[in-house]
C-alpha cells in the first residue's frame, strides 16, 4: 500500500509540471511579453527568421487555447457578464480579462478533475473516487470566481474606509475655487488605493465622450459600497437640478464621518461577543488547571493514604 501511495503522488507530480507551465503563460501579461519581444528585437537590429519556437509557443499556447475553448463553452448564458461585473467590482487587474479568467477555469476544471480522481483512487472505493472526481472538477471550475470574489470584497472594503477621506478632500477643493472635475483630478493625482483609481475611471470616461451623469452612474454600477452609490446620486442630483456641489459635498462628508464613527462603536460593540468563546475554550480551562490542580492532587494522595 505505501509503494502504491508513492507511486499515485510521483503521477501527481508529473502530471502537475505541464498543467502548472500553461498557468504561467496564461498568467503571463502579453501587453509586457510584446514590448520585451519588441525591444528584444529593437536590440538585435534585425528578425531572425530562421528562429525555432520555443516549447511553451509549440505546445503550451495551442494546449492552452484548447482549454480555454473548453472554458468558454461551459461559461454559458450571463456567466461571461456576471464575470466582468465581478471584475469591475475587483478593479478590472490587467492580467486578469474575461477571456483569461475562462480560459483559467477550463484549467482548473482538468486539475481538479485530475487531482480529485488521483486523491480518490488513494482512499479507495468508488462512491469515494467519484464524490473526490465531482467535487475537485466543481472546486478547480469556480476557484477563479472565487478568488476574483475575494479581490473584489477586500476592494469594496478599502472604498468604503477611503470614502470619507477622498471626500473631505473634494470638499476642501470645491471650497478653494475648484471645478468638481479639478477637484476629482486632485484625488485621482495624489490619492492612493482603489478610490483614486475610480476617480481615474471617471475622468478617463469623461475624456472619451461620456457626461458628468453617466461616469458618475457607471461608478455607481460598479461599486457594492452604499455610502458611494448615495455619494454618485447626491452629485447626479445636484448636477441635474442646479445645486451647488460645494453645500452637496460638505454634507456629505458631514454624513461620511457620522457613519464612520458609528461604524466603529457597532465594532466594539462587539468584541465582547467575540472574545466570549475563545476565553471560555481557551483561557478558563488553563486558569481552572492552575487553581484547582494542586487540590485535586493533595485529595489523591489523601485517599491513596
Amino acid at each position: 500500500m505505501r509503494w502504491q501511495t508513492s507511486l499515485v503522488v510521483a503521477l501527481v507530480a508529473v502530471g502537475l509540471v505541464p498543467v502548472f507551465g500553461i498557468l504561467a503563460l496564461l498568467l503571463r501579461d502579453p501587453d509586457r511579453a510584446n514590448v520585451v519581444r519588441t525591444l528584444a528585437t529593437i536590440g538585435r537590429g534585425y528578425v531572425d527568421p530562421n528562429r525555432r519556437p520555443s516549447f511553451g509557443e509549440r505546445v503550451g499556447r495551442p494546449l492552452a487555447g484548447r482549454l480555454g475553448r473548453l472554458g468558454r463553452a461551459l461559461t454559458v448564458g450571463d456567466a461571461v457578464a456576471r464575470l466582468q461585473r465581478l471584475l469591475d467590482r475587483a478593479g478590472n487587474p490587467p492580467a486578469w480579462p474575461v477571456e483569461r479568467v475562462i480560459a483559467a477555469k477550463g484549467i482548473g476544471l482538468i486539475l481538479g478533475l485530475a487531482g480529485g480522481v488521483l486523491f480518490g483512487l488513494v482512499l479507495g472505493g468508488a462512491a469515494t473516487v467519484l464524490l473526490c472526481t465531482v467535487g475537485g472538477a466543481a472546486f478547480g471550475f469556480f476557484a477563479p470566481d472565487l478568488a476574483i470574489y475575494n479581490t473584489g470584497v477586500k476592494r469594496q472594503e478599502e472604498l468604503r474606509r477611503s470614502l470619507p477621506d477622498v471626500l473631505d478632500t473634494l470638499t476642501i477643493c470645491v471650497e478653494a475655487g475648484q471645478g468638481f472635475d479639478a477637484a476629482l483630478a486632485q484625488v485621482a493625482r495624489n490619492g492612493k488605493g482603489p478610490m483614486a483609481g475610480e476617480a481615474a475611471r471617471v475622468l478617463q470616461e469623461m475624456r472619451i465622450g461620456k457626461s458628468r451623469v453617466e461616469a458618475l452612474r457607471s461608478m455607481a454600477a460598479r461599486t457594492t459600497v452604499t455610502e458611494l452609490r448615495g455619494f454618485a446620486s447626491a452629485v447626479v442630483n445636484a448636477s441635474t437640478l442646479g445645486v451647488p456641489v460645494a453645500q452637496v459635498l460638505r454634507e456629505q462628508s458631514r454624513e461620511m464621518r457620522t457613519r464612520r464613527r458609528q461604524r466603529a462603536e457597532e465594532l466594539a460593540q462587539k468584541v465582547p461577543i467575540k472574545i466570549l468563546f475563545p476565553t471560555l475554550f481557551c483561557l478558563f480551562p488553563a486558569l481552572f488547571v492552575v487553581i484547582l490542580g494542586p487540590g485535586v492532587i493533595n485529595i489523591i494522595h489523601s485517599f491513596s493514604n
